[in-house]
């Protein structure tokens, strides 16, 4: 059967259709995969709340012909400590952001969703998170290939090395500086 389990991190989603969602889900074991979602914007839909961006969730998916689709769907971790903060939530679309736009589809890399998760848990725990963006930044540029520990890419070096890779401006790259300013403790 083409039907399994796996558990994955939503890292984006776009609506499509009346009902329906398309999922980008980094999971370890088939690394970033796009997933239809089919009638979770239905009033009715007990799946919803399980897809959100940020949550880690236990997944049960059927491989068809085309995208994987999503049958099953529990949620093992919210994150609801970054989702409270708005600062936070912007450093995590940033995090999803590099992860969406530097890993390959289908590519098994157990390493960058350690990486990915560890940084999360960082995001909802560490008082100071700039220090830890910027460390996740060059840990996923080196698992990723790109560089080694030899480059110097200090303060926004990262960043500006990262868009060269990408051939396009970070969406996210705008916001960082101005909420790491305004980034209260968590109480």
């Amino acid at each position: 059967m083409r039907t399994f389990k796996t558990t994955g991190i939503v890292i984006r989603r776009k609506n499509v259709g009346e009902a329906d969602r398309i999922l980008t889900i980094y999971t370890k074991d088939l690394g970033k995969l796009q997933v239809k979602a089919k009638g979770v914007r239905k009033i009715t839909s007990k799946r919803a709340s399980h897809i959100e961006p940020l949550n880690i969730a236990v997944m049960t998916l059927y491989k068809g012909e085309g995208m994987h689709v999503l049958t099953e769907v529990e949620a093992t971790n919210s994150h609801n400590t970054i989702k409270s903060n708005l600062s936070r939530v912007g450093m995590a679309y940033h995090i999803c952001e590099l992860i969406d736009s530097l890993c390959p589809e289908g590519q098994e890399q157990p390493e960058i969703y350690d990486l990915l998760e560890q940084m999360l848990q960082d995001l909802g725990s560490k008082e100071k998170v700039g220090e830890a963006i910027h460390a996740f930044e060059i840990n996923l540029l080196t698992a990723l290939g790109f560089t080694t520990s030899s480059h110097d890419l200090t303060g926004s070096k990262a960043s500006i090395f990262i868009e060269s890779i990408l051939e396009k401006k970070l969406k996210s790259r705008q916001i960082i500086p101005q909420l790491l300013q305004v980034q209260k403790p968590i109480s």
